[in-house]
């Protein structure tokens, strides 16, 4: 049913929650999976424009990535990564579209009204307009 699934990785304590149970889904899916992580520092977000070198935040990035990959491999799992840079919402979903996925599992912190305004963008925008289905799970802790 899910032939390739985008994992939107935070590069924090909260994809301790999401990654068991994509390794779980992908396993008896014999899914593929995408892990993803959007750098969106001030680097990151006009690295191409003015060419610029890595900054640590998109070395610790790719090397988080890198990590996370090499653990769902050991466990027998076809894994591949991307490092998009930018707008977290918007390259989401680009990549989903882009790489031809058939779901994006998230992680969500379940704020409350102001704070879900505020620190929700990236699941709101990417409810609203994405394509195909989404796997929320929700973060342990803040």
């Amino acid at each position: 049913m899910y032939r390739r699934i985008l994992v939107a990785l935070e590069n924090s304590r909260a994809d301790e929650a999401l990654v068991p149970h994509i390794r779980e889904l992908a396993r008896l899916a014999h899914s593929e999976l995408l892990l993803v992580h959007v750098a969106d520092g001030w680097v990151a977000r006009n690295y191409d424009n003015l060419k610029l070198a890595d900054s640590e935040e998109i070395r610790a990035d790719r090397a988080y990535l890198e990590r996370t990959a090499t653990s769902l491999r050991e466990a027998g799992l076809k894994v591949s990564v991307h490092l998009a840079m930018g707008d977290p919402a918007s390259e989401i979903l680009r990549t989903a579209e882009d790489r031809d996925c058939d779901l994006i599992a998230m992680t969500t912190h379940g704020h409350r009204f102001v704070a879900d305004l505020l620190l929700g963008s990236t699941i709101s925008a990417v409810r609203h307009k994405a394509t195909v289905p989404l796997l929320l799970v929700r973060a342990n802790g803040p």
